[in-house]
């Protein structure tokens, strides 16, 4: 069994961090999450990995090179345009042949990995398998409607009116006879060649689609929210370690990690919070459910529940919550009156202002 990786959308709804790194390696406590992908799949025994990639290609291959340091042999698959998942697979053809595959989207994120998932197609071994998770919206999602069995009956992308509240998530696993499926559908009315569709025609043919419904963590993490989200969750599972240097006028409560060439004087760290390699963390508050990466100055300033990503400096600004500030940015105090906020602020971004 194969896999196919899909990391080459544009991101638009993390703009503007997504101005200037693909949304796959937007880091989650201190890891892109894209690299969550590629260890799910090595740990449920797949090591060839194809990885479809646009024009963010360079970025990705930087990143994850030939997937050696993952146990995987890594494949580099140029998708032109984001035309759509069925076409993703279409691209990939020569790549994939006539073996089995998992179709994993790289910024989908499911906590316990898919192992069991794995194991379950090959040993029933349907046509095509996919995950579903209940969600309170369906509308934005593709939308299943299942028999008693768990076969697959309809399923349908962005419904206005949904049948079900059962959402398919980014991971799909097939046989070679999705090949011909993404071959007989035609573009959606947004022009892509939707994967959706392709299961349609397979349900519509009489091939066997089956469904998982996964009652554990899933998240695509392709907003802020959700990607706060998702870093609570896996810092929750962080396991204390201090490597860095940590003053006697600091207090470190709960599941703290210090990595080596860090340090945190005069400060008050409380977990699960990551403090990336060479951070100073000065006269500060870190509070639980934050990741601060490498090379991140904090200092006079309190923080909580946000991702810090590499070289960020906070300085003598009060409190920050449920954020995520970008690479190099500077969030500081004016420091001269009359009072009033200073921003230089990119496209798309989003500032909320207390009075």
């Amino acid at each position: 069994m194969k896999a196919l990786v899909l990391a080459g959308g544009k991101g638009s709804r993390l703009l503007p961090i997504t101005h200037t790194a693909p949304k796959q390696l937007v880091p989650v406590a201190n890891k892109p999450v894209l690299f969550y992908s590629i260890e799910s799949l090595v740990a449920a025994g797949i090591t060839d990995i194809g990885i479809i990639v646009g024009y963010t290609a360079d970025e990705i291959r930087a990143a994850v090179g030939d997937g050696s340091a993952f146990g995987a042999n890594v494949t580099y698959i140029p998708q032109d345009q984001p035309l759509g998942l069925a076409h993703a697979v279409l691209v990939a053809r020569d790549y994939l042949g006539d073996d089995d595959f998992v179709m994993y989207l790289g910024d989908n994120f499911i906590v316990g990995g898919i192992d069991e998932l794995v194991e379950g197609f090959r040993e029933e071994r349907p046509d095509a398998g996919l995950v579903l998770t209940r969600v309170e919206d369906p509308r934005a999602f593709g939308v299943a409607e299942l028999d008693d069995s768990g076969q697959v009956v309809r399923i349908e992308e962005k419904p206005t009116h949904p049948v079900s509240d059962l959402a398919v998530a980014g991971v799909f696993l097939f046989t070679s006879v999705v090949h011909e499926a993404v071959r007989a559908i035609e573009p959606s009315a947004r022009g892509e060649l939707e994967i959706t569709d392709a299961l349609q025609w397979l349900v519509e043919q009489g091939r066997q689609v089956r469904s998982t419904l996964i009652t554990g963590y899933w998240k695509d993490t392709g907003n802020v929210s959700d990607m706060l989200e998702v870093n609570r969750t896996v810092l929750e599972g962080l396991e204390r370690c201090i490597d860095g240097k940590v003053d006697a006028d600091s207090e470190i409560i709960g599941r703290v990690r210090v990595e080596r060439g860090a340090s945190v004087s005069g400060s008050r760290i409380v977990g699960p919070v990551i403090i990336g390699a060479r951070a100073s963390i000065v006269n500060s508050y870190v509070g639980p459910s934050t990741s601060v990466a490498e090379n991140c100055v904090i200092n006079g300033s309190e923080v909580e529940f946000s991702i810090i990503l590499e070289g960020a400096a906070i300085e003598g600004v009060g409190r920050i919550e449920a954020s995520l500030i970008g690479r190099q940015s500077h969030v500081t105090h004016a420091g001269r009156t009359p009072r009033a906020h200073r921003f230089v602020v990119g496209d798309h971004s989003k500032v909320q202002i207390t009075p």
